[in-house]
């Protein structure tokens, strides 16, 4: 059985990795692993380390197969302020895939407390006026209505890091 770790013990980005792995192929453990990054990750390049670095982490501490790392960040363009996800997954034989998600634009009122230097989990809890938004729908499921939620953004993701992942071990 591989063993693979994933750096994050939210509960959105656990599901969405166990929601692709074949848990028959593969076993799970989840840990809380410091993505070595701002709280909010404010540009794609400092998300995608946030994710190399909590795989990284959560390889080497469980002395796994494989390491994943998700992150959630945000993105300021001239068309504003837009939430992005990256996730990165390591192997122990040194190879590190990445792959990056859906966007949405931020409402201003959101987009002027980020850009003030708040954490966007906190001001989405007040936003909403409910708790644990980040463990549940995000601010990606508010924005579209449901449509998509965090786990399921992740999803993409971790199904992007995984194909490549299995690619490269038929290439061997």
């Amino acid at each position: 059985m591989i063993k693979a770790a994933i750096g994050s013990e939210n509960s959105a980005k656990v599901k969405a990795v166990e929601d692709v792995i074949d848990s028959r192929l593969i076993s799970l453990t989840a840990l809380n692993a410091e993505s070595g990054v701002a709280e909010q990750p404010f540009s794609d390049e400092e998300t995608i380390s946030g994710a190399i670095n909590r795989a990284a982490f959560s390889l080497e501490h469980e002395n796994a197969d494989i390491g994943i790392g998700l992150e959630g960040g945000v993105v300021e363009t001239d068309r504003g302020v837009f939430v992005c996800n990256w996730g990165a997954l390591v192997t122990k034989e040194g190879d590190t895939f990445i792959a990056g998600g859906a966007r949405i634009p931020l409402p201003a009122a959101v987009a002027d407390r980020l850009l003030a230097g708040e954490e966007l989990g906190p001001i989405m809890e007040n936003y909403t006026k409910k708790n644990n938004i980040r463990k549940e729908e995000g601010a990606i499921g508010v924005f579209t209505n449901e449509r998509i939620v965090r786990s399921e953004m992740f999803v993409h993701v971790v199904k992007m890091l995984i194909g490549q992942w299995e690619y490269s071990q038929v290439r061997r």
